[in-house]
């Protein structure tokens, strides 16, 4: 990844508002070629609005936005061209056949009859749907139909791909499956757009991420660099079986020196004990506490970040 090549995606002081409402609050990013890029948030977080404005589905309220060196507000139709976009809600015609469902798709994009059946072959195969082919979509599994919404967005061979939620409803076979396609078209340098809350989806696939609040983003960096920077390499699980043996546990951490205690429910989270997370570890399970030590990950700095309380 070349950050010294100009970005295909730039945002400068990005701002969506709906009224009173501020959605996008401000933002600043850059997505560069071949890579994929992550947005992490919980509902409300802007992340929609964000897509919706590179999309040019929506219009931008304040900043600049560029796509593939192109302004969102000028030159829409040009920048919707060179996309490819996989929507949360799948939209396919329930009553046409695959392949047909797939030309009439490249119609929208000028693609010469010859090529487009030879491109409709190539996604098929590639998402494993060859044998579906004459099909209609309304028989189609779920999972069949969330791949046929991802091998649609490849029939335009669209320079950046916008993922939103792709694999939402996928048993984990067919969502290895995705993820394994996915990472193969990153490899031919297709650059990928990526809204999730899947967060082992994140980590598996993206190379940077924002992870947005509010409409702001409160951190970015890749997957690895968050999750140390935030959480650090272990968190220390305690369950506690009722508020008086809690109070207990509190009091004992409170002596740990520097880290961070996070008390949520019958849960007590501590993070940053570096070194010495294995010994207290140890130390509270022949205490008789319920304890349990792991690696930190994603979903860790997310709710850090974000909350771990039920947002809506």
């Amino acid at each position: 990844m070349d950050k010294d090549a100009a970005a295909v995606i730039s945002a400068r002081r990005l701002v969506k508002r709906f009224g009173t409402l501020t959605a996008v609050d401000g933002i600043d990013f850059e997505v560069f070629a071949s890579e994929c890029f992550g947005f992490l948030g919980p509902n409300g977080a802007g992340k929609t609005s964000t897509i919706r404005m590179i999309t040019c589905v929506s219009p931008v309220t304040e900043g600049e936005l560029l796509v593939d060196g192109l302004d969102v507000r000028h030159d829409g139709r040009r920048i919707k061209a060179r996309l490819g976009v996989v929507p949360q809600e799948d939209n396919l015609d329930p009553d046409l056949p695959v392949r047909q469902s797939l030309f009439v798709y490249s119609r929208y994009f000028d693609i010469p009859a010859p090529v487009a059946r030879q491109r409709i072959d190539e996604v098929l195969a590639l998402f494993q749907l060859q044998d579906r082919a004459n099909e209609v979509v309304d028989n189609l599994s779920g999972g069949m139909k969330r791949r046929l919404s991802i091998a649609r967005a490849l029939v335009s061979q669209p320079k950046i791909l916008v993922l939103d939620e792709p694999t939402t409803g996928l048993d984990p076979q067919a969502r290895h499956l995705v993820w394994q396609k996915l990472r193969l078209l990153k490899g031919q340098g297709v650059t990928m757009l990526l809204s999730t809350h899947n967060m082992e989806e994140a980590a598996h696939l993206c190379d940077r991420i924002v992870i947005m609040h509010l409409g702001r983003i409160l951190a970015q960096g890749t997957p690895a660099d968050l999750i140390t920077s935030h959480v650090g390499e272990e968190v220390l699980e305690l369950q506690a079986a009722d508020q008086e043996e809690k109070t207990q546990v509190l009091e004992r951490l409170a002596g740990l020196g520097d880290v961070t205690v996070e008390d949520v429910e019958d849960v007590v989270f501590v993070l940053g004990l570096g070194p010495h997370g294995p010994h207290v570890a140890a130390e509270l399970l022949r205490q008789g506490q319920k304890a349990r030590l792991r690696r930190a990950t994603l979903e860790d700095v997310f709710l850090r970040l974000t909350g771990r309380g039920l947002t809506e």
